[in-house]
């Protein structure tokens, strides 16, 4: 197919260019570079340098491209931010999100993929199903949401079909060592964890040792990024085959706490880093573990990485080669 990847200079959407082009999918990339890097997009994609909101430029990337389906990654993703500057995270996340859609619709996309979010969440069921209580603890999980909104309203009144995915933590590097998380400045705590290893900081800090946990420590479901990017091909195939718009979790059903992601990182690169402790941070949740029965059920996903020693392996690796850059 041929296809319009938004954010795909990002973490995430990145990952999910190579695997679309590996798969024989025709790609064009749309990234502003606000968080992504040039160097990230696969030689063999076509890159337009842009806004998701300027609807002149996707309209003509649309067309000239004879774009057959979209998959949107474009997001500022970072839960403090979204707590101190909530309208950045509405004006991009949800209003550029807007502009995408109506634009697409009107170009005569009909296929749609979402990068949506388990912070939509409320935390209180374990483990978290598609139908488990809606209520975003922080402006980032509400923009997605209000998102997804969108896209249910239009689906329910046109031709319009979509999937959104909703991500649990997702982890990791490419196994061939090509591609990886760069961001800098990053929270996710496996990125942090092997900077510190690698000598990037000189030490990080857990937020939160007081939750309801069984080291107290929040506990999350760490997703290795390759298996997220094979869960949107199956997405793109489940539309491409006529399936009807819905939402899929994407996780594996088991948390590790901080402490126990921190452990393991320290256990992979034999470096015992400095760990300081400091109180919980606003929007935080306790666990958020996913129930990802449905999507492997319609979509026959069987993740091959279920594996958090791989998983912090590879984000190690990764900086190991970032720090070789520099």
């Amino acid at each position: 197919m041929r296809l319009l990847v938004t954010g795909g200079a990002g973490y995430i959407g990145s990952h999910m260019v190579y695997r679309l082009i590996e798969g024989g999918h025709t790609v064009t990339v749309l990234d502003n570079l606000y968080s992504g890097f040039e160097s990230a997009i696969h030689p063999k994609a076509h890159f337009v340098n842009g806004n998701i909101s300027d609807r002149v430029l996707v309209s003509k990337v649309i067309s000239e491209k004879k774009i057959e389906a979209i998959l949107h990654f474009a997001a500022h993703v970072e839960v403090g931010e979204s707590v101190s500057n909530p309208l950045k995270y509405y004006e991009n996340n949800t209003i550029g999100s807007e502009i995408l859609i109506r634009t697409a619709y009107d170009s005569g996309i009909r296929k749609f993929i979402f990068s949506s979010t388990a912070a939509i969440y409320e935390s209180s069921d374990v483990p978290v199903t598609e139908i488990s209580v809606i209520k975003p603890a922080n402006p980032y999980g509400l923009s997605k949401w209000m998102t997804e909104q969108i896209l249910r309203d239009l689906s329910a009144v046109t031709d319009f079909k979509y999937v959104a995915l909703r991500y649990f933590n997702v982890a990791g590097a490419s196994r061939s060592g090509k591609i990886g998380q760069s961001t800098p400045n990053a929270t996710h705590l496996i990125k942090t964890a092997a900077e510190v290893a690698t000598g990037k900081r000189s030490k990080m800090a857990i937020f939160g040792t007081d939750y309801s946990t069984p080291d107290g420590t929040g506990v999350r479901d760490y997703i290795f990024v390759e298996d997220l990017a094979e869960a949107h091909v199956l997405a793109l195939d489940y539309l491409d085959r006529g399936g009807k718009s819905d939402v899929f979790n994407c996780g594996y059903g088991r948390g590790f706490s901080v402490r126990e992601v921190i452990e393991t990182v320290k256990k992979i690169s034999g470096v015992n880093f400095q760990v300081d402790e400091n109180p919980r941070r606003p929007g935080d949740s306790a666990s958020v573990i996913a129930d990802s029965a449905k999507i492997k059920t319609v979509m026959g996903w069987k993740p091959a990485f279920e594996d958090l020693e791989l998983i912090c392996k590879t984000a190690l690796e990764w900086e190991k080669k970032l720090n070789k850059a520099d």
